[in-house]
């Protein structure tokens, strides 16, 4: 009896064993990308963040899938990812999309528009409001996926040599400024220039330009502009929300396995949170630090502003007649923050504004 009872464990430990097997063996690899990004490595908070996505994606997956993780120039130059990436010379990159508004300017929605949502709204159109399905049509043309990894925030208005009291003090400064905002410029008598984030500072001291936005106090009090050009303007209205983005070439993510794709996914989401709450803890004592080096605060008068809005709804439409996915796109996104916007002017503008201007804890 002992005998049959143990012949009986022997074969259902057996059989346990064998369907355990496969399992065993069909679980994932090691596999290795590399991460191209458009920053240096003084900023800790953009490439710091890239740079933190790759290690979480390695704990995600014991240790199986790594990403190393490089700074703009190390493989390829900060502008030139999104050629990297949709060739394959590498398989993945972290990025501002709105930096290849050149190559096609629908890509400006995925980073964020002038006068557009903030980052809260940004997020709820990108993963609720069907702005990352739509999106993900107009990448996937060049081999791309987009996943959402980051966002700065509003960006602040820029550093300028001289003041900017009216619509007429815009025409003929030579900014640099990208995208969507650098059109809109251009049609006020601006002269926009795109330069990566390295070659601002010693353009600026050398005079090549007359004015440079980067992000906000923090970033921009690293890369040293205020000791080049003494006026800092706000809002900056060309990215209400500038969202980052790792993007990744479509045959690379296909032979990834489903788990590698979700620790991915997961780790591009959690930097989504963290870059924001770290830009917003970290910008209030920069922004004391250069006013107190002598940097001259300055807001964008009314008149400038009204400018700018209506020169980025002729842009809006002249770009729509030329294009139809920004035409499909821009359809979207206007019918997602109209109703956002009520929503945030009925309760979220009403709280701020009370705050803001009335109470001191």
């Amino acid at each position: 009896m002992q005998r049959r009872t143990f012949l009986k464990k022997a074969a259902v430990g057996l059989a346990a064993t064998t369907v355990a097997a496969p399992a065993v063996a069909q679980s994932p690899g090691q596999v290795r990308w590399r991460m191209a990004t458009s920053w240096p490595k003084s900023l800790d908070t953009m490439y710091g963040s890239a740079d933190e996505m790759c290690k979480r994606i390695g704990q995600l997956t014991d240790g199986k899938f790594t990403i190393q993780c490089f700074a703009a120039g190390e493989v390829v130059g900060g502008l030139q990812v999104f050629d990297a990436v949709s060739n394959k010379t590498i398989e993945c990159g972290h990025t501002l999309t709105s930096f290849y508004f050149g190559k096609d300017p629908v890509y400006a929605f995925d980073a964020g528009v002038a006068f557009g949502t903030n980052s809260r709204q940004q997020a709820a159109w990108m993963y609720y409001g069907g702005g990352l399905d739509i999106l993900r049509e107009v990448f996937l043309k060049q081999k791309l996926l987009n996943f959402p990894c980051g966002n700065v925030g509003v960006q602040m208005g820029g550093w300028y040599r001289k003041e900017i009291n009216t619509p007429e003090d815009l025409k003929g400064l030579r900014m640099r400024i990208g995208g969507l905002g650098g059109v809109v410029l251009q049609r006020l008598g601006a002269i926009p220039t795109q330069i990566a984030a390295g070659d601002i500072y010693p353009s600026l001291e050398r005079g090549t330009i007359d004015a440079a936005e980067w992000i906000g106090p923090y970033d921009d009090e690293k890369l040293g502009f205020h000791k080049v050009a003494p006026y800092y303007y706000t809002p900056g209205w060309w990215e209400g929300s500038a969202m980052i983005t790792s993007l990744v070439n479509t045959d690379a993510w296909h032979d990834l396995p489903q788990a590698y794709k979700n620790a991915f996914e997961a780790a591009a989401n959690e930097q989504n949170l963290l870059m924001l709450a770290k830009y917003d803890f970290k910008n209030p004592a920069a922004l004391k630090r250069l006013i107190a080096s002598g940097t001259k605060l300055r807001a964008f008068p009314q008149p400038v502003l009204e400018a700018c809005y209506k020169a980025t709804g002729e842009t809006f439409n002249e770009l729509s007649g030329k294009s139809a996915d920004f035409k499909r796109v821009y359809e979207h996104w206007k019918e997602f923050i109209n109703t956002s916007n009520q929503w945030f002017q009925m309760a979220e503008y009403r709280l701020d504004a009370f705050r803001y201007s009335s109470t001191k804890w």
